[in-house]
Formats: structure tokens, sequence, C-alpha cells
């Protein structure tokens, strides 16, 4: 069994990397919360990603009831994180019934209905990983003809910062608010890595570290990063020293931990 004290280690470090990757611009998706921070009280497009686990879902109705934007639209393909979505949410919602070869898109959608009366404006089915998330979300809104200058962008918490920094690249006059869909903290419990709570399709721990390891390198701004001296998909991302400590120190006790990008889901 591993040592208390090298766990706790651990999960500070997890939760380093967590807490700097699950961007929340706002304390809660409400309207008191936006006119606090930003004047007003209504943003003109939220958008929900696919790549979320299904509590998303849940955040995306509480801001619809709220009415904290004007449109609303869930985006996502099929990419590297679609196939274990669907089963999970299969696992989760055995009588929510989806195509097998649904897109993330339809099935939050499907969710929505199903477990809130709910339906959001527009869909966009054919991203297929996090920079033609926006793209596409971009091209839609141009064809649907709805003004856009500030964003409410909800996706998994491991991917929130990076989906900020693809809207500053790809939508630089639009004003991006980052709602990660869930923060939950790992804890030690039993001698074991824990979540203090398991929000709704939460991944298990294993996939959650190789996640949120898989992001530092991509928003690592250098010849093998996302960011513009790299492959430019990103606008530039500071990575503060105590955040690359605790990847390092992860990195070495994990080595399997680093998501390489799958060429699939490139584009």
């Amino acid at each position: 069994m591993e040592s208390e004290i090298g766990l706790e280690r651990v999960s500070r470090d997890i939760n380093t990397l967590a807490s700097f990757l699950g961007m929340r611009d706002v304390p809660a998706l409400s309207r008191d919360a936006l006119v606090a921070r930003y004047g007003f009280e209504q943003a003109d497009v939220m958008a929900l990603f696919g790549g979320s686990i299904l509590a998303g879902g849940d955040v995306l109705a509480d801001a619809m009831h709220t009415g904290v934007a004007r449109t609303y639209v869930i985006v996502g393909g099929a990419g590297h994180t679609t196939e274990t979505f669907r089963a999970r949410v299969r696992e989760l919602c055995p009588e929510l019934e989806f195509a097998d070869d649904a897109t993330e898109a339809q099935i939050f959608s499907a969710y929505l209905s199903h477990a809130h009366g709910l339906e959001a404006d527009f869909l966009e089915t054919r991203s297929t990983n996090c920079g033609n998330n926006i793209t596409y979300l971009r091209d839609l809104l141009a064809e649907k003809g709805i003004s856009c200058k500030s964003l409410i962008l909800s996706q998994d918490a491991t991917m929130q910062r990076r989906m900020v920094a693809e809207v500053e690249k790809e939508m630089p006059r639009v004003l991006p608010i980052a709602f990660a869909t869930y923060a939950a903290s790992v804890v030690v419990r039993d001698g074991e890595l824990a979540f203090d709570h398991s929000p709704l399709g939460m991944w298990n721990m294993r996939r959650y570290l190789t996640l949120l390891m898989g992001e530092i390198p991509r928003l690592t701004d250098d010849e093998n990063g996302y960011g513009p001296c790299g492959q430019g998909f990103l606008a530039h991302v500071d990575i503060p020293n105590e955040v690359r400590a605790a990847w390092e120190r992860l990195l070495t006790r994990y080595p399997w931990s680093m998501r390489k990008a799958d060429p699939r889901y490139a584009g």
C-alpha cells in the first residue's frame, strides 16, 4: 500500500492541475454573478461542449432556467472521448434513447430533454476536437445570424482552459466566460485516492489523471505544444511554476499518465 503521506502529495498535485485547468470565471452561472463580474446579466451565447461528463447537461439546464444567455448551443461530434461517453451514459441512464453512432451533442440533447424537458437552440455535430469545436461553433453562429460578443464556455474541467485559449485565438473579438462543468477535489480516503464528491458521469481516477496530464504539454507554448510557438491552435497560455512542478512530479510517479493526441480526430 502506498504511504498516506505520499498520496497526500499526489492529491495536492492533482488538485493543483485541476484548479489551473478547470477555470470558472464566476462563482455561479447566475445573472447576479455576471453583473458583479462583467456588468451585464446575460451573455449573448452559452455553449456546452461534448467533451464533458454528463453533469454538463445539468449545468446547462440550470443556466437555461436562470437565463444567463440569449442563445444556447451544444457542441460536439465524435472525438476521442465519445465511445467512452456513450457507454457511460447508457450505464447511467439506461432509459435514454439515442443512436449507436450518436454525436456527443445529440446525446447531451437527448439527456437535456429527458431529464429537464429543455431543448438547446442549436446543435453543432461535426466537430471532433477542441479546435474545431470553436471554429464550427463560430461558423454556426455566423450562419444563423447570432451576434456573439460574449460567450459562456462550459467544458469538462480538464479541458476548460484550453477551450478559452481556442476562443482567444479564433474569436478574438468575443469575451470568453469560462465555467467548467464541475469542480471535484481529490482526497485520500481509506488509503486510496478518491473524489470528495462524484459529479454525474465522473471519470474514474486513472482516466481523470490522464486527461489532466495531457493538457499541460498541449498548453505549453513551445515547438511541441498547441500555442503560437508550436501548432498555432491556441492563444498563448502562461503556465505557473507550481503547476509545472506538480505535473513533473506526477509524471515521474505515473509515467503512463501522458495522454497523446489521437490523429483520427485531428482536423
